[in-house]
């Protein structure tokens, strides 16, 4: 995939990513749908010829097993931080919360500092690292949300209560 579509994709993805995850959304037992852009994007950056710079192979593929952690480390954090709740009919909810917020700000302070530390080293940086860290995030998050919606019970099994936080 020429540079540009790929720096056109990532940006659409975060922003899509970042614009719902503060928006309610309903949690569905539909497994495809929580994996299947992690997989996509994954698929893509490793297809990606300059995933590693040959010229600093050791330098570049620490960076690349670093970006996958950040990513690993911000899609459980983000995860966890979300609020997730029931609703009256029973469904699963989940929305992002301020401290969502802050998980996203280190995991970008994360992320600038490591491409400053491959410049500095000289290492050639294309998307697919980006990439490959924001396919572990969603799908890490999409897993531990998939993980605390199960562990809710339905509204109407808690006599009185109006919703849940995830635990």
């Amino acid at each position: 995939m020429p540079g540009l579509a790929q720096a056109v994709l990532i940006a659409a993805v975060v922003v899509i990513v970042l614009v719902r995850q503060f928006q309610p959304q309903k949690v569905t037992e539909d497994a495809r749908r929580w994996w299947a852009l992690p997989v996509l994007l994954g698929f893509l950056a490793l297809r990606e010829p300059g995933l590693i710079d040959h010229d600093h192979r050791v330098t570049a593929a620490a960076l690349l097993v670093v970006e996958v952690l950040v990513g690993v480390a911000t899609g459980a954090g983000w995860g966890w931080t979300s609020r997730v709740w029931t609703d009256a009919s029973g469904a699963v909810w989940t929305q992002g919360a301020k401290t969502t917020a802050v998980v996203w700000a280190g995991a970008v302070a994360c992320r600038a500092a490591l491409a400053g530390v491959g410049a500095l080293a000289g290492v050639a940086q294309g998307s697919g690292p980006l990439m490959l860290s924001l396919a572990a995030s969603l799908l890490l998050r999409g897993a531990v949300v998939m993980m605390r919606a199960r562990g809710l019970e339905p509204v109407s099994a808690r006599a009185g209560a109006q919703g849940t936080l995830g635990r």
